[in-house]
């Protein structure tokens, strides 16, 4: 029996994984207090009226991004493989929709929101994951292809040159680039030949240079990273403000303690989204820094575990899925991360599980509703032995057909 008939209910042997809910469940917590200490001052002022409106909205938001999680936990992993097809038709609809006068909503010169009313959703967010569904159910599919044939990759990247095509009409560059690098490596994982990964990865980096550079504002943000203190008032501020935050952090290993920073006091733009690694520096200094990071490898790590495991077993789809999983938290991390300390162009991209934002949180919590689900289909001994069991019971009645059916034969014989 395939694992989408087993029970979700954990039994001997089989439950949710400790090592990815008690990462997934530290970052959440981590978030939720840096967020407060992040937002505290500016919730303070007169539009706001009170000290905890970012973090009460915050938590209602986690709430909601658990809640996802479990009810994504609750479906059979098979169910995603079956339908893989239809969440690329979803990921199109959602890119379309979002550019749709009086749906979309702009802020700050990009239409990247969709109006629910109670939640603005960021299609770009939900896209990401939906991908990673449609090219885990692909690379099951077309395998052998990937492996072989020019043909076997090049068709997703056309449908990606599509999808990346609506993306820079919101304009989302930077979401653009994490689920091309997502999707490369899944199908690098999946075995595509290493001088065609590499071909494809120097045109794909050609195209990305030169889409960067049509662009003025993305031109700016290019030059601030080479030298942000060139215009360290204008281009350059926000890596200014957020390089001056470590800097306050780091003296002492702990920073310089929580609530206490200075850069969050409308110094440093989005402190509490794209630069709450930088907060986080600063109040915590390195040994908050290095917790946080080691979070995010652990739960990486468990997840490219899990799906090596899988993979042995020969669930294919459960195993690509898992990597994908992996990968786009590690590279939206690894892109956050590198833009607050400098060591990549200003993007705004959120950290996972951790900056404030709506669906942000409910897309991770989405993924980590897929992981646990997977680990615990590994986990369940019912599983292996509802499994074994099946191809004994035909073989039993194939028997049982052939012996009756040589009984008749003998007696219409003996007649």
């Amino acid at each position: 029996m395939s694992p989408a008939r087993t029970s979700i209910l954990p039994n001997s042997g089989a439950g949710l994984d400790l090592w990815l809910l008690v990462m997934v469940c530290s970052l959440l917590a981590l978030g939720l207090v840096m967020v407060a200490s992040s937002t505290i001052d500016i919730s303070a002022a007169a539009s706001h009226g009170q000290p905890f409106f970012y973090l009460k909205n915050h938590l209602v938001k986690v709430v909601m991004g658990v809640v996802a999680g479990a009810i994504i936990f609750m479906i059979p992993t098979v169910f995603w493989q079956k339908t893989s097809g239809y969440w690329l038709a979803f990921c199109f609809v959602l890119l379309v929709l979002v550019l749709i006068p009086g749906i979309g909503k702009n802020v700050n010169g990009s239409t990247r929101w969709i109006r629910l009313g109670f939640l603005n959703l960021q299609a770009s967010e939900l896209v990401k994951v939906f991908m990673v569904v449609y090219v885990a159910g692909y690379l099951v599919r077309h395998g052998h292809n990937v492996k072989e044939y020019w043909s076997g990759f090049l068709k997703p990247m056309v449908l990606l040159g599509f999808i990346g095509w609506l993306l820079l009409m919101e304009p989302d560059f930077g979401g653009l680039v994490v689920l091309f690098s997502v999707i490369m490596g899944m199908l690098f994982l999946a075995g595509m030949k290493f001088y065609r990964f590499i071909l494809l990865i120097l045109g794909s980096l050609s195209l990305g240079g030169l889409l960067a550079v049509l662009q003025p504002y993305r031109v700016d943000r290019l030059t601030a990273y080479r030298n942000p203190w060139a215009d360290e008032n204008d281009t350059g501020y926000q890596l200014v403000q957020a390089l001056a935050a470590f800097g306050r952090g780091g003296i002492h290993p702990w920073g310089v303690g929580l609530g206490n920073s200075v850069q969050k006091q409308a110094h440093l733009p989005e402190a509490h989204t794209d630069f709450i690694v930088a907060i986080i520096g600063e109040e915590l200094g390195f040994i908050g820094v290095a917790v946080l990071l080691a979070l995010f490898s652990v739960l990486v790590f468990r997840c490219f575990q899990l799906g090596y495991q899988a993979e042995k077993r020969g669930w294919l789809f459960h195993s690509y899925l898992l990597y994908g999983v992996a990968l786009l938290i590690a590279i939206q991390s690894l892109v956050n991360v590198g833009v607050n300390i400098g060591l990549l162009p200003t993007k705004g991209l959120t950290l996972p599980f951790v900056s404030y934002g709506g669906s942000s949180l409910l897309a991770n919590c989405v993924l980590m509703g897929l992981a646990l689900r997977i680990s615990y289909e590994l986990r369940s001994p019912v599983v292996e032995r509802k499994k074994s069991k099946v191809k004994p019971k035909r073989k039993a009645k194939a028997k049982l057909k052939g012996k009756s059916k040589s009984t008749l034969t003998s007696k219409q014989v003996t007649a």
